[in-house]
């Protein structure tokens, strides 16, 4: 039976590390954090739960990521946030797979909870993520933003069923804030690929997010949050090529 190890990366998790690591105690061998220096009880709640915890500074998305694994021993990585838990289907699932010895890439699909709802559009569902992988064949990728699995070609994935869920924001002015700091990371990476943005790039390109995930991605069956979730996603665009083209001037 293939052992697994969970790894999490963390900075002030504090409320939301425990319900994570309580989903995990029962489908793995092993809960690994790499935490860049908590200034809240997110290592105490860790250590309180039998956790191994490892402080480190951030070193990006993808080279925190590498730098935990490397610290694993276990034949495969489950590679979890702070603020997701495992679905009791899923948490019978990983079992089932340990059970079967099979050592390979496994995706799941997220569901996140935004501000106390399930978001079931708007693109956010499904969300089909590979998390579980051989620690011999687990690299990351991605400099800045948006870090992503290095897979082997004709890889065979193996799908979870159970949902993996994702308690992303408590507030919109909280999704806001995190929007908009992903906007400044992606206006970096496009700067420094050598991208630039129109004058008018920034509305267009907001106002086709807005109608992508509301109208065609059918954010309007969530209600409210729907709304709400395609109305932030569009001034995070806007804001993301607004800060393409302060960044473009500043390199000139």
């Amino acid at each position: 039976m293939p052992s697994i190890t969970a790894a999490i990366i963390t900075l002030n998790e504090e409320r939301n590390i425990l319900r994570c690591i309580n989903s995990l105690k029962n489908c793995v061998d092993e809960i690994i954090v790499l935490d860049s220096f908590s200034t809240d009880r997110t290592v105490e709640i860790c250590l309180e739960n039998n956790v191994r915890v490892i402080q480190h500074e951030w070193l990006g998305y993808s080279q925190s990521k590498n730098y935990v694994n490397a610290q694993i021993t276990t034949e495969l990585i489950f590679s979890i946030d702070a603020d997701e838990a495992l679905s009791d289907a899923l948490i019978n699932e990983i079992n089932q797979i340990r059970h079967q010895g099979k050592i390979t890439f496994y995706s799941v699909n997220r569901i996140t909870n935004y501000c106390g709802k399930w978001i079931r559009h708007c693109g956010w569902f499904p969300d089909v993520k590979v998390r579980i992988s051989p620690r011999l064949e687990t690299i990351w990728d991605g400099e800045i933003v948006h870090e992503e699995l290095r897979i082997p070609k004709d890889t065979k994935i193996v799908p979870l069923v159970g949902l993996l869920e994702h308690y992303s924001y408590y507030s919109h002015l909280e999704h806001r804030k995190k929007a908009d700091h992903y906007s400044e990371l992606t206006a970096k990476k496009y700067v420094e690929q050598g991208k630039t943005a129109s004058v008018l790039k920034p509305y267009i390109s907001g106002i086709v997010r807005f109608l992508k995930m509301y109208v065609w991605q059918k954010g309007f069956l969530d209600g409210k949050s729907g709304w709400t979730i395609a109305k932030i996603s569009a001034y995070s665009n806007i804001y993301k090529y607004k800060e393409v083209r302060r960044l473009s001037r500043e390199d000139k």
